[in-house]
């Protein structure tokens, strides 16, 4: 079944492709606007080492982020689910936060942070805050009563119950959380370097689009996809360690 899995997304990928290398070799397709497939492998190939080492640099700002978004997404929700007045007053505030723009408070976060890894941190930070924090809450909101109630008859205290119970049962919703958080957490990133930076993959392909440098722009988007992937069979790796009992919730 999952080579089946792998080998129809393989010729799903191949038919992308050649539709991307056929509308590209039309006569009416300027070259400028749209790189074909051959020449985006050619721009892998020759600016590999200027790529890769400024896709490192993404790549560091990202993981950072998405560890301060986890640590600050965890605290906030096992603060809300302990305390309902804080869930009740912070709840509709988080959602809120979800309808700030991006592109209008990365410059914000420059101006805070000055030009360094700070901004970018900060806006991974925040666009990944959202899907762990709502996620960990919901799954330490899922715990059966029952299994609660028990826990209290044997004397357990409101911690052991949340360290015993509570915390294990919500792992999933957390990695679930973590796996969307990965996936756009790349986007933040590409942000925070368009507002100000001197190195990033974001950078880059900013550069590249101002230069016309069309192959180089579609080679960076194309590594930014690979460490989107990368990081989401991360997530699920880390998942099938820490809660090896969810296996079976993984994508395959």
């Amino acid at each position: 079944m999952l080579r089946r899995r792998y080998l129809l997304s393989g010729l799903l990928l191949l038919a992308i492709l050649g539709i991307w290398q056929a509308v590209a070799s039309l006569p009416g397709v300027d070259h400028l606007t749209l790189a074909s497939p051959g020449e985006t492998w050619r721009a892998l190939r020759d600016d590999s080492h200027l790529l890769f080492s400024n896709a490192a640099t993404t790549l560091l700002e990202v993981v950072l982020g998405l560890a301060i978004a986890v640590g600050l997404g965890a605290a906030a929700a096992i603060g809300m689910h302990l305390f309902r007045p804080l869930r009740d007053a912070a709840y509709p505030l988080l959602i809120g936060s979800q309808a700030i723009p991006v592109v209008v408070v990365a410059p914000l976060f420059v101006l805070a942070f000055d030009y360094g890894i700070g901004p970018k941190l900060a806006i991974v930070a925040l666009i990944c805050f959202f899907p762990v924090t709502v996620n960990l809450i919901d799954g330490l909101r899922s715990v059966e009563p029952e299994l609660v109630k028990l826990m209290r008859s044997f004397g357990a205290s409101r911690l052991a119950i949340l360290r015993k119970v509570e915390l294990p049962s919500a792992l999933p919703y957390l990695f679930s959380g973590l796996r969307v958080a990965a996936t756009v957490s790349v986007i933040g990133a590409v942000f925070g370097e368009w507002a100000g930076a001197d190195r990033g993959l974001g950078r880059l392909v900013l550069l590249g689009i101002n230069q016309l440098q069309t192959p180089r722009v579609y080679a960076g988007v194309v590594i930014l996809m690979a460490m989107a992937l990368l990081l989401f069979a991360a997530a699920s790796l880390l998942q099938r360690i820490a809660a090896p009992w969810s296996r079976a919730e993984l994508p395959a």
